[in-house]
This record gives structure tokens, C-alpha cells and sequence, in this order.
């Protein structure tokens, strides 16, 4: 089964980091964020990923291409320019990099995947950090017998909440979550069929996904586990903290 990554946007709100770079390649723990997605599918074995580049796609790109050279340690001939891998990176992915466009949106750079997209598949953002269960995520989609299944997730407040007694702060609560309410956190799972809604505008988010709603196709595997979504430097630095620590649950089991 095919993993499909969205890698295009822009990334505003990151933008002293991607003026330079696209978002994907924000760096946590010293790799880029993309790589920790990458990782968390291949270690339930799905390996062959598709990456949907917009914005610095060529970065993507140039990073993916000499991943070898650089993840091994390598001997360089000055004389002849020969160079010789001494060692061999862990990882067998395959990753196809495909242009979808400067400013698509999610519809359409799922849609100028067609031909690559012929039986179920999966697919994510490339800024989004979980410890999702993939083989759970895949057997509740197939039991489900929906065209398309998304991740809920508790969505993170931006603000830490206060304990408050006899007109007195008592206590913090950093960051609660909202257990009765859900949000789209990625980690998809398609049929094919889904192609046939998606058009350059609006995007996934919008009309696609609302018209599966409303035909009782799109179902939703909950996910009452770790996920976040890097959209700010703080969240960025959070992340990093977290595997500095030695703590990222979204690390490959």
C-alpha cells in the first residue's frame, strides 16, 4: 500500500525557517519532520511513499537523492573523484517525488497523483507527529467499508488552562485537551474512488470530504493518542524537546 505525503505548503508561520526550505523539511531531533513520518509507516512495513512537493520541492528533492551519501559513511578518492559507500543506511524506502504545483491546494495535489493511485492507499500531511497505530488504523478502514477514513484527534488548546478557587489561582493545567470534541489529524486511509471528487479547488477539506459526509463514506478511526501538528515555531520546539528527552511517542516502535 502506497503512502502519500503532502509536502507543498508554504509553512507562513515557520517562515524564518521557510523562507529556505518547505515545511517537510523543518528539522526535529536533528532530521527532517518528514523523515519521522516516513518512519513511523515503515516500521508497520508500508515503505513506498509519494511525496505530493509544491513550495522548494527541490530541496525535497535534493535531500531524498543523496540520502545515501549522506546517511553512510563514505571514502572520497581527491585524485580521481571517486567516491565509495563504506556503509549502508538502514532504511529501503522508496520515495517518489512528484511536482503538483507551487500553490494547489490539497485536492488537487492528490488528484495530479491519478496515475500513481490505482488500489487503497494512505495518506498524510507532512507536518504532523502521532503515535498512531497503522495496522489498527488500516483493519478499522476495512472493516468500516468507507471511501475514505480519516484520523480524529483531540485538538491541542494553544493556551494553558487555569484552576481557580475562592477568586484565587490554585493551580495550571498545561495544554488540556478536549475530550468530547475531534479534529482532522491526518493519517488517512483511501480508496481510489475518492479521486473522482477532486478537483484543483476547493481543497480535500472542503467539498471532497463534505460530500463523503454526507454520503456516509468517510469514516473516522479516533485516536486517543499523541498527535501534533507543527505549525509554529513553539511547536517546533516543543518536539525537539520531546525527542531530546527521549520521549516522542511517534518514534517507530
Amino acid at each position: 500500500m502506497k503512502v502519500v505525503i503532502l509536502a507543498g505548503g508554504r509553512g507562513t508561520r515557520l517562515s524564518e525557517e521557510t523562507h529556505a526550505i518547505p515545511k517537510p523539511m523543518v528539522r526535529i531531533g536533528g532530521r527532517p519532520i518528514i523523515w519521522h513520518i516516513m518512519s513511523r509507516y515503515a516500521a508497520y512495513g508500508f515503505d513506498d511513499f509519494i511525496v505530493a512537493c509544491g513550495y522548494k520541492g527541490e530541496v525535497l528533492k535534493e535531500y531524498f537523492s543523496r540520502y545515501r551519501a549522506n546517511e553512510s559513511d563514505i571514502r572520497v578518492d581527491l585524485d580521481t573523484g571517486s567516491v565509495e559507500l563504506l556503509s549502508q543506511p538502514a532504511k529501503n524506502w522508496r520515495v517518489t517525488l512528484v511536482d503538483t504545483g507551487q500553490d494547489t491546494k490539497t485536492g488537487g495535489r492528490i488528484k495530479r497523483l491519478e496515475r500513481f493511485l490505482d488500489d487503497t492507499f494512505m495518506l498524510t500531511y507532512g507536518d504532523g507527529l502521532a503515535d498512531i497505530p497503522i495496522d489498527a488504523l488500516i483493519e478499522h478502514h476495512r472493516v468500516q467499508r468507507a471511501t475514505a477514513t480519516v484520523t480524529a484527534v483531540h485538538p491541542l488548546p494553544r493556551w494553558g488552562a487555569l484552576s481557580v478557587e475562592d477568586e484565587r489561582v490554585v493551580g495550571f493545567s498545561e495544554k488540556p485537551a478536549d475530550p468530547s470534541s475531534w479534529v482532522n489529524g491526518g493519517y488517512f486511509v483511501m480508496e481510489p474512488e475518492i479521486l473522482d471528487l477532486l478537483v484543483d479547488e476547493p481543497g480535500l477539506e472542503q467539498e471532497p470530504m463534505e460530500t463523503l459526509a454526507a454520503r456516509r463514506q468517510l469514516a473516522a478511526y479516533r485516536h486517543d493518542g499523541f498527535w501534533m501538528a507543527m505549525d509554529t515555531a513553539r511547536d517546533r520546539d516543543e518536539l525537539n524537546e520531546l525527542w531530546d528527552r527521549g520521549d516522542a511517542p511517534w518514534t517507530a516502535r
